[in-house]
């Protein structure tokens, strides 16, 4: 009788990957990193273990929207007191913050909870080309198109 594998955190292995964001579709982007970053993409994946890899996303400034959603998408952020409601359109985030429109689009994708906060921890996104995770020597995420 074969049993089901079951994965445990001590057999993770963990690889590291890159993506360019220059002209990628910012939803269909993020789908491929979600999957990533869960473990979806590997045939040991288990549901309630932590077993996705790492990802850096660089050129976060250069990623596309399509449609009018440059005008109209909204950011919301809240200070928790009455009348702290605080919105920006997608045009006034990638002024001011653009790795937050990739990152906020990701986190989106991921589990809620404790095991969903573990795999946003290994998610980095940079503006501009540079990153200082040279010496993980990641690959390019071949899923992302």
């Amino acid at each position: 009788m074969r049993t089901t594998f079951m994965q445990t955190n001590e057999s993770v292995e963990r690889k590291w990957y890159i993506v360019d964001a220059t002209d990628l579709v910012l939803g269909r982007m993020a789908t491929d990193v979600a999957v990533v970053l869960k473990g979806k993409h590997k045939p040991t994946f288990t549901p309630h273990i932590d077993g996705g890899d790492y990802v850096i996303i660089v050129n976060a400034e250069k990623v596309a929207l399509t449609g009018s959603k440059w005008s109209m998408k909204m950011y919301y952020r809240h200070s928790g007191y009455a009348g702290g409601l605080k919105t920006r359109t997608a045009t006034e985030m990638l002024a001011k913050q653009p790795q937050k429109i990739v990152e906020q689009a990701i986190r989106g994708m991921l589990p809620k909870g404790k095991l969903g906060d573990d795999m946003y921890r290994r998610l980095y996104v940079y503006v501009g080309s540079e990153h200082p995770h040279a010496a993980q020597q990641p690959v390019s995420l071949p899923r992302v198109k």
